[in-house]
């Protein structure tokens, strides 16, 4: 996939109008934003459009709204969030192809923005309905595509409009491109990456494709315990996926093959069964991997482990991370998160975090401003990683 795409830095955009994809799907609690974090994000793209004369038409989709319109997932919260964060008026529209829409957009004025309603709102958007992207692209000259964590997916709103308008990428996509596509085409070595999570079946790819580019992969968290029965180590009541141990026994062939060094926990910290509620007070113990007790669960990375995965991520150049090593949500299990997260804020590698876990790990760490790139896409980060391509991306201009 071709990652040099061109961007609103590489055409002309005064005087024109311009569909601009965000991705404001902000969570809301009785109505009000919890988190501004996505609308400020795409801050540097629509002030770069105003101040070089355009007309921004902004558009997102918000929930699940399954095709008809539901007020509690309109967009009128984000339109007051954005007109305060802006310092000027973004009209929003009562519809998302309709007659406000249409005519709010033809008499938008270059240096003014206005916001579509939910794109979600009408069917025609995650069906991609060729209608429904051609009616979004007549409102401009344009497209503009900042929403990285829909560009997994071949929508109205982020793939079928590029049949229609001029299509490149806002700076939040461009920094994506530029960071996650230049580890995974021509890192700097030694390249590391470390995963995470619950399951190996929603890894699978990912796994397969990062022994082709990477000089060590390193596997915490639940889908650790797939491999080490694998190895035929005894994993006590351990979470696993009986169904993938032959893909793991071929994973680990796969990475001798290749000379990838492959990490499995060495030790871990184990208790009597999962925290319930997650936050409860929990009793564990440190174990070897291979000695894990028939009573007892892992649910976290143990101490040795942590210092040989933080010196791995210290030594490296490049580090993408994906997924948390245990239990995070609990305190008695998250020194194991904790310890990555730290190594990769102290490395001087190019440190990237995809994954929802582990960027709100670096996030509450306070460790956010030392990693080299947080990823705003969850599915898609990982799509990227597994090598697909994405839609969203695949439909814009190459440079």
């Amino acid at each position: 996939m071709n990652y040099n795409k061109k961007s609103v830095r590489d055409i002309d955009v005064s005087g024109k109008k311009v569909l601009l994809r965000c991705d404001f799907n902000v969570p809301l609690k009785g109505g009000v934003i919890t988190s501004d974090k996505r609308i400020v994000a795409a801050l540097p793209t629509i002030k770069y459009l105003l101040e070089n004369n355009a007309a921004v038409i902004a558009c997102s989709h918000m929930g699940k709204p399954k095709g008809e319109f539901d007020p509690a997932f309109s967009l009128e919260v984000v339109a007051k969030r954005l007109t305060e964060l802006l310092g000027q008026e973004v009209k929003m529209a009562k519809d998302v192809v309709g007659d406000s829409a249409m005519s709010m957009a033809k008499d938008l004025k270059p240096g003014e923005i206005m916001l579509l309603e939910n794109l979600r709102f009408d069917k025609g958007e995650t069906k991609n309905d060729p209608e429904f992207a051609k009616k979004l692209a007549s409102m401009a000259d344009i497209y503009v595509s900042d929403a990285f964590g829909t560009v997994h997916r071949a929508h109205a709103s982020t793939a079928g409009v590029a049949n229609y308008l001029p299509a490149v990428c806002g700076f939040l996509i461009e920094k994506e491109l530029g960071i996650m596509g230049k580890a995974l085409a021509d890192p700097e070595r030694p390249f590391v990456a470390i995963l995470g999570g619950a399951k190996v079946s929603d890894k699978l790819n990912v796994i397969s494709n990062l022994l082709e580019k990477v000089d060590t992969l390193i596997i915490g968290g639940g889908m650790a315990y797939t491999f080490m029965a694998a190895k035929g180590w005894s994993i006590g009541k351990s979470l696993f996926d009986s169904e993938k141990i032959d893909y793991c026994k071929e994973m680990m062939e796969k990475a001798e093959k290749n000379g990838v060094k492959l990490l499995l926990p060495e030790d871990t910290i184990v208790a009597a069964g999962f925290p319930d509620p997650i936050d409860a007070d929990i009793e564990v113990k440190n174990v070897l991997s291979t000695e894990i007790p028939d009573d007892m669960m892992g649910l976290d990375i143990g101490e040795k482990t942590r210092e040989i995965f933080a010196a791995a991520a210290r030594d490296a150049k490049t580090v993408v991370w994906n997924g948390p090593m245990g239990v995070f949500e609990n305190p008695t299990l998250a020194a194991g998160t904790i310890a990555v997260a730290k190594a990769l804020a102290e490395s001087d590698a190019v440190t990237i975090v995809g994954g929802g876990d582990s960027a709100a790990a670096c996030e509450q760490l306070g460790f956010a401003d030392k990693i080299t790139h947080i990823s705003t896409g969850g599915g898609a980060s990982l799509e990227f990683l597994e090598g697909k391509e994405l839609p969203g991306v695949a439909c814009l201009l190459d440079k």
